[in-house]
C-alpha cells in the first residue's frame, strides 16, 4: 500500500504534472481549494502535503504547522524568489520549490518524509 500526499493546485496544468510525477510512489489526493484541504488531512492522514502557496496564504501554512506540526509541508509556486521562500519556511513549511519542478517536488516531499519519520522515532 502506497503512502498518500494531499496536493492542492488549481491550475489543471500543473495539477496533472505533480500528480503524475508523484503517483507512482505515493497515492496522490488531489484537492482544489483550501476547505477540501483540511478535510482531506483530517481523512486521509497524509505523510506529507504539496501546497501552491501561489493559491493560499502564508498564514496557511502556519495553521496547516500548528494543526499537523509533523506533517511535511512542501511548497511550491510558478516562480518562487528567496524573499518568499524564507516567509515560507518562517512560517512553517518543510521546502519551497518551483511548482513546475516535479522532480524536486518529489524529492523533496521523500527527503521531508524521512525527515519526519526520524525525528518521531
Amino acid at each position: 500500500m502506497f503512502q498518500s500526499v494531499v496536493v492542492l493546485e488549481k491550475d489543471p496544468k500543473v495539477a496533472r504534472c505533480l500528480v503524475g510525477g508523484l503517483r507512482p510512489h505515493y497515492s496522490v489526493h488531489l484537492t482544489g481549494s483550501r476547505e477540501e484541504l483540511r478535510d482531506n488531512l483530517t481523512r486521509t492522514r497524509p505523510e506529507a502535503v504539496v501546497l501552491n502557496i501561489e493559491h493560499g496564504l502564508l498564514a496557511d501554512v502556519e495553521s496547516l504547522r500548528r494543526d499537523f506540526p509533523a506533517l511535511p509541508i512542501v511548497c511550491t509556486h510558478r516562480i518562487p524568489d528567496d524573499e518568499m521562500w524564507m516567509a515560507a519556511l518562517a512560517a512553517g513549511a518543510s521546502d519551497v520549490c518551483p511548482a513546475d519542478d516535479v522532480e524536486n517536488v518529489l524529492t523533496s516531499v521523500r527527503k521531508n518524509v524521512a525527515l519526519s519519520r526520524s525525528a518521531a522515532a
